[in-house]
């Protein structure tokens, strides 16, 4: 079955019955790429939304990708930091530990609310015998670009266990 949006083609490729995109050709980079073919980069993408190279980077867990999604502007804001943290290298690092503390299998989005340039995906996964609950409040620009990254979590015990498994996580990849 062909698809004109990738919103209407995701719960299919996700089974492993998606035939591919109407205005892509049937072996193009833009098909291998959302079948979850993990040679394709996210910028094979083309045109895609960045919310949906959002979602196949985390199917994958492919921290690598997020050099092509991520602004050099972009911004994270930790749940647990005060300050927001600037710049596409700090952003990347965030991310790329959450990859690592995150996404188990039990992690899965349950909601999502998308905008023109933005979205809010609600996740929940456990950890450590803790159900954590959170949102990710996400920005992009013109360019297709994140430029700005918001985790809010709860409850407290999560964000705790969060903050302690972040902070070791991202102090043991220190130059």
């Amino acid at each position: 079955m062909l698809f004109r949006s990738m919103r209407a083609a995701r719960p299919l490729a996700e089974q492993g019955r998606f035939d591919g995109f109407a205005d892509a050709a049937p072996g193009s980079e833009l098909n291998a790429f959302f079948r979850g073919d993990p040679a394709q980069p996210a910028v094979a993408m083309r045109g895609a939304a960045p919310i949906e190279i959002w979602h196949q980077l985390v199917k994958q867990h492919n921290a690598q990708g997020l050099d092509a999604l991520l602004a050099d502007e972009a911004v994270f804001f930790s749940p647990v930091v005060h300050k927001p943290q600037v710049g596409k290298a700090i952003t990347k690092k965030y991310l790329a530990a959450a990859f690592q503390v995150f996404f188990n299998p039990s992690f899965r989005y349950v909601r999502e609310l998308t905008g023109d340039r933005d979205a809010v995906l609600e996740f929940e996964v456990e950890l450590d015998g803790i159900a954590v609950n959170g949102v990710d409040m996400i920005k992009w620009n013109d360019a297709g670009k994140i430029t700005e990254f918001k985790v809010m979590l709860r409850p407290l015990k999560a964000v705790n266990l969060i903050h302690q498994k972040m902070a070791a996580l991202l102090e043991s990849n220190q130059p």
